[in-house]
């Protein structure tokens, strides 16, 4: 019922930027949280940047001050802007939203985009 697509991972230079943008379409009244995460070889999923249901911004360690993570609610869609990359933000990159049913008692199920590869590399 809900699908997320994302788009604008690649191949960049360690000081290079990249713009991550993941659009969520389907049966959506409202979105709870959108955020971002990623996985690289070998390590566990973590969290990059996201958006809480209050409207506040959180953000790794690793991301502060290089990564923005911003959103455009009528069009159900997130972005994440990197600069400054390292090849240590070499990963896949994964958004998430949680969004609610339409119908009564509207719960909250959590939803992923098939991930974007992001490579970091001279």
């Amino acid at each position: 019922q809900v699908q997320l697509v994302e788009s604008g991972g690649g191949l960049v230079q360690p000081g290079g930027s990249l713009r991550l943008s993941c659009a969520a379409s389907g049966s959506i009244f409202s979105i709870n949280t959108m955020g971002w995460y990623r996985q690289a070889p070998g390590k566990q999923r973590e969290l990059v940047a996201d958006f809480t249901s209050g409207g506040s911004t959180n953000y790794a360690d690793s991301a502060k001050g290089r990564f923005t993570i911003s959103r455009d609610n009528a069009k159900n869609t997130v972005y994440l802007q990197m600069s400054s990359l390292k090849p240590e933000d070499t990963a896949v990159y994964y958004c998430k939203m949680n969004i609610p049913s339409r119908l009564p008692p509207h719960r909250i199920y959590a939803y992923w985009g098939q991930g974007t590869q992001v490579t970091v590399s001279s």
